[in-house]
Order: structure tokens, then sequence, then C-alpha cells
């Protein structure tokens, strides 16, 4: 029997969202999540939606695996730009389309959020905005940490969605 539960504080997470600006981040992006040299910055959006996790298990040993992403992505002036889902893939509302696989990582500076990461782009259809994308930073991150509970025998694949918001900054070669 599969299960749903939303986790996280509505309102905490609205108050973090609307506080957070894609120009606002006074945090130092750690080295090991610098894009490539040679590539620049190609845009920002937003990110606001769930981390989807299952609860899977092997014999006693259980735990909560992120199943996959799903938010919707806006750009600087918060008008609708695309969405980001499993893959894991960005797709701007153009129909341009890339996936990629994550090479780096860091903890969030706050302790209750997904950590940062640094991305590859391994694939990518249609010509639009996100067509020359090689590398993609997701930071800024809040919310979006699996369930410290609630994952046993008992709830084998049940599913949890935890609110999470980002930013991901796109990069393209010079």
């Amino acid at each position: 029997m599969k299960r749903r539960r939303r986790v996280a504080s509505a309102a905490a997470l609205a108050a973090a969202g609307g506080a957070l600006s894609l120009a606002g981040a006074a945090q130092e992006v750690p080295k090991q999540l610098e894009p490539p040299a040679g590539e620049r910055l190609l845009l920002k959006v937003h990110a606001d939606g769930d981390q989807i996790y299952a609860c899977k298990g092997e014999g006693a040993q259980f735990g909560w695996l992120l199943k996959a992403p799903e938010a919707k992505l806006t750009d600087k002036d918060g008008k609708p730009f695309g969405r980001h889902f499993a893959g894991p893939s960005w797709e701007a509302d153009d129909g341009s389309l890339v996936v990629g696989k994550a090479v780096a990582n860091a903890p969030s500076p706050d302790a209750n959020s997904i950590p940062w990461l640094l991305v590859t782009v391994v694939s990518r259809k249609g010509d639009g905005v996100l067509s020359p994308v090689t590398t993609i930073q997701r930071l800024n991150t809040k919310g979006g940490k699996a369930p410290a509970s609630g994952c046993d025998a008992g709830h084998a694949n049940a599913e949890a969605r935890v609110q999470y918001s980002a930013d991901y900054l796109f990069y393209a070669p010079k």
C-alpha cells in the first residue's frame, strides 16, 4: 500500500522561499562546486517543489531513498520558466531539455536542507535556451531532506514528498 505524506513546515518554507532571491545569495560557493574554466553563467532560475522519497528496504534495513525531484522553475522576475523532474532533468518552456549527472556536492549552509550540487549535462534535447548548457549548480537550498523516521517494514514502498526550494545556475562554454 502506497502512502504519501507532506513533510516540513509550510509556513517556514514559504517564509524562506519568499525571502530568497536569486541575486541575494550571501553564501560562498565551495570550490568543488565551481563550474569548469572556460564556462560562463548563462542563466539562473529558482525552483519550488518537492523532493520525492520512497521507503525501501532489505531485511531489517529500511531507509528513505530519493525517487525524483518535482519542481516548477521561475526566472528572475518570478515568471514561469519550466520544470525540474526525474533524471535529473530540467526542461524550459521552449522545449529545450537537459539531463545531468551530479559530479560534486557540498553540505548546504542550512543543516536542514539538501546539499548543494555541481551537475554535468549528459544529454540534451531540442533547440532553445538550455541547448548550450554543459554545467548546472544547485545552490541556496531550503528544505528537501529525507524524513528522519517513518520508513520501516510496515511502510515499504511508501512515498514522502518534502518541500524544497533552490536556485539552479546554468553554464555554457564562453
